[in-house]
């Protein structure tokens, strides 16, 4: 079998590569592993729902505030104004997407990828079946890894070593008799108990929610910490239906490519947005920019096409991504500063940005003297000459 593209992985990222190719009249194969859920809050915002076509039925909940809560257990609810952060599980949403990926012309392959051989001067992906149990060999003119944060594809490329926070979550049914659980709010928890570098989170997911935490260190029990984060949340006694743990990259490669016949797209190359953790936009959009690339290849047969995933990636969300590393360094790491975070978050002006950066995926530039207020109260705060208020 000869394709255009062999896509490997069906999550996000290269499922809408493989809906973008073969929508494009390329032949393209989409190599699964199936049976595996992503570990994942499932928040998706507007643009993703507008960008990447994706019908309602599949939001199990409509998100309209959310709960910044800190060490000391204040909080500040934050209204999502003008519309709403939309929920899925993972286990529906990926597996629709691969089957509009099949829909749009795509051959859906389920396996594991293994390796890559070029000594017939073609490009012989090899993969092994998971119904056969053999390995099985087709030929592709390019290869898009979007396998994950532990991709195997990656080791194709001239790949750096990146920051990974280490996710876990357990799902629960969801709570009808807790006076602190609302099933239209996403709760954040910002204390060291929870995460000593990350945070901990409440997402309700209609009849199920998902409890989990993230943190870079590896001495930091995961398990233990969703457990008091459950007590503290009133959600120890709930009936826990699935646990589930991943890495999540936070810094994108440096290189995409390998200068020749293989790209890659979402946690691959490492597009998982620092402070939030939020993985699927990213992820969507690495996929499309990949496919983009991919179609320049396919269309000029000249390698170099093949860079324009990472610098159109990172034309447009490449500030964010310094924007929000610099803001998790700044405050994730001792409770004092967790604190003030959450305490800056009482500002009107802090959220309603925040929010609308959120929504559109680009950092807001309403308002020139509400940036430059914000801009002295974060100062303030970083430097202790203020201290944190609550109201």
């Amino acid at each position: 079998m000869e394709y255009d593209a062999f896509v490997v992985g069906g999550g996000p990222s290269g499922s809408t590569a493989a809906w973008d190719l073969a929508r494009a009249g390329h032949k393209v194969a989409l190599l699964d592993r199936a049976g595996r859920i992503k570990p994942c809050g499932g928040a998706i915002p507007p643009r993703l729902i507008r960008d990447f076509d994706i019908p309602d039925h599949l939001l199990v909940a409509k998100i309209t505030s959310a709960r910044m809560i800190a060490p000391s257990s204040r909080f500040v609810d934050i209204p999502i104004e003008n519309g709403f952060v939309g929920m899925v599980d993972r286990e529906d949403y990926d597996e629709w997407l691969r089957e509009r990926a099949r829909q749009a012309g795509a051959d859906r392959l389920t396996g594991t990828w293994l390796r890559i051989e070029r000594a017939t001067g073609k490009t012989v992906v090899v993969y092994r079946d998971k119904e056969s149990g053999e390995e099985k060999k087709v030929t592709a003119r390019i290869v898009i890894g979007a396998d994950g944060a532990n991709s195997q594809v990656r080791n194709e490329v001239p790949a750096t070593k990146i920051p990974l926070v280490f996710a876990y979550h357990e799902i629960i049914a969801a709570p009808t008799n807790v006076a602190n659980y609302d099933p239209t709010r996403c709760d954040v928890y910002y204390d060291g108990r929870i995460s000593p570098d990350f945070y901990g989170w409440v997402f309700p997911h209609g009849k199920t929610a998902s409890i989990g935490m993230g943190t870079e260190l590896d001495d930091v029990d995961l398990k233990k910490c969703t457990a008091l984060l459950r007590e503290m949340s009133g959600l120890d006694k709930e009936e826990t239906i699935r646990k589930e743990g991943a890495p999540i990259p936070l810094q994108p490669l440096d290189c995409w490519d390998n200068g020749k016949d293989v790209v890659l797209a979402g946690d691959a190359a490492g597009v998982v947005a620092p402070s939030s953790g939020e993985g699927i936009y990213y992820a969507h959009a690495g996929g499309r920019v990949a496919a983009e690339a991919a179609m320049a290849f396919l269309k000029t047969g000249k390698a170099k096409e093949l860079k324009q995933a990472r610098a159109k990636f990172m034309k447009e969300h490449g500030t964010v991504f310094k924007v929000l590393r610099s803001m998790q360094d700044a405050y994730y790491h001792t409770d004092e500063r967790r604190e003030r975070f959450v305490s800056l978050c009482h500002d009107v002006d802090v959220q309603r940005m925040t929010f609308e950066s959120y929504m559109n995926k680009k950092l807001t530039s309403f308002r020139p003297m509400a940036h430059i207020k914000i801009g002295f109260k974060n100062l303030a705060h970083l430097s202790g000459l203020v201290s944190p208020k609550w109201v």
